[in-house]
């Protein structure tokens, strides 16, 4: 059981954290190029979606 949720952890969180790191970057108008540029909103949703991915990478890469 333990083992098919880190499989699945490792297959969500790294694209979980990258999408939430570019939609901080586009909420804080720090990269241009899409509707969501400077749209705040976009910053509040970016930031936990990255968190949640980032706690997924941590815990797929540590040792168990």
């Amino acid at each position: 059981m333990i083992r098919a949720l880190r499989l699945l952890a490792a297959i969500l969180g790294g694209p979980m954290l990258l999408i939430g790191v570019i939609w901080i970057l586009q909420g804080l108008n720090l990269l241009p190029g899409s509707f969501m540029t400077g749209q705040i909103i976009w910053t509040i949703y970016g930031t936990p979606l990255a968190l949640v991915g980032a706690a997924l990478v941590w815990w797929v890469s540590r040792r168990a």
